[in-house]
């Protein structure tokens, strides 16, 4: 087996997303010819094709696919060292973070949060990502900073801090021909609904006291999204239950009315997330303090913590806030 050099694990972790030779060497800055060269000696060091040219682009071999978790771990401990020699200043820094969130948190924090960055790092970027089932995934290898929202299948590896408790309300046209001030049970089951049916957020929670109460809505419009429904509503007879931090934002924005529900829905915790991997680095660190200081509740100021899944052994599964 012959000697690995450490610069062709940046060729080989790009291929994983680029799937292209050329662009691959485009983003490390280096000439296809090199990048080439790299992958060449790659395959002679593992005994292994790699990576195999299809018309969806250059795909990873199984074997491939198995030790990119290892190689990534090499890289993050280079990146990690690299990272802790550079003190992170927001004021001068031209960092990118990327961001997972849920269609309720682009519209309740974005605008707060990148009015705030503009201020006190105008240099930052922020690249907003839908949270998905890929999201843990994407933490896992870099793809994404943090996560906002409602996350209840991440497991071990991750940290999270609670930054509130979120309940729901109900929406109705701001001239709802039958609903005025006050919407009771039996209007609630009577009207025609619209039911969102994406998964990481809060609509899973309505689903399912809905289903233990044996009640069933009138579903008059199915969406993938929370983003359009006011609109939706605005200019409908179509009610809507939806998290009360984003009814709040329809209602001031939107000829819609903001009603307490007459089913007492249960809160759901909106948590900011990260994977170990980025917990020490500097600028994810401020990414985080930052984004607390804007968005934990009162309630949560005083007794917020950060912990990791259980799997860490006793004693080592929280961390004071400010290290969050």
């Amino acid at each position: 087996m012959s000697k690995l050099d450490l610069e062709w694990l940046a060729v080989f972790d790009l291929m994983f997303e680029t799937q292209s030779v050329s662009r691959t060497a485009d983003a490390l800055g280096i000439a296809q010819a090199t990048a080439s060269g790299a992958l060449g000696k790659l395959r002679a060091h593992f005994g292994d094709k790699l990576f195999t040219r299809t018309p969806a682009g250059m795909l990873p071999t199984a074997f491939a696919s198995d030790i990119r978790p290892s190689i990534r771990r090499v890289l993050d401990i280079l990146q990690q060292t690299q990272i802790a020699r550079v003190a992170f200043d927001p004021g001068v820094t031209q960092r990118t973070f990327r961001v997972g969130m849920t269609d309720i948190r682009q519209v309740v924090m974005l605008p707060t949060l990148v009015n705030r960055l503009q201020r006190i790092a105008p240099g930052v970027r922020i690249e907003a990502e839908a949270i998905s089932s890929d999201s843990p995934r994407w933490m896992e290898e870099g793809r994404l900073e943090v996560a906002v929202g409602y996350m209840p299948q991440l497991e071990n590896g991750f940290f999270q801090r609670t930054l509130a408790d979120e309940g729901f309300v109900c929406l109705v046209a701001a001239k709802h021909p039958r609903i005025r001030q006050r919407l009771g049970l039996a209007a609630f089951m009577a009207e025609s609904h619209v039911l969102v049916t994406m998964s990481g957020t809060g609509s899973s929670i309505v689903e399912k006291t809905m289903a233990e109460r044996k009640l069933k809505l009138k579903v008059g419009l199915r969406v993938p999204s929370f983003l359009g429904v006011a609109r939706i509503v605005a200019q409908t007879d179509l009610v809507v239950v939806v998290p009360r931090s984003l009814g709040e934002a329809f209602a001031a924005s939107e000829e819609v009315k903001l009603l307490e529900s007459p089913i007492e829905f249960p809160p759901y915790a909106v948590n900011l997330h990260w994977h170990e991997r980025q917990h020490a680095d500097p600028g994810n660190v401020w990414l985080r303090q930052t984004i607390a200081e804007l968005f934990l509740s009162p309630d949560r100021s005083g007794r917020a913590r950060s912990t990791q899944a259980s799997s860490l052994p006793p004693g080592g599964g929280s961390f004071s806030a400010a290290a969050t």
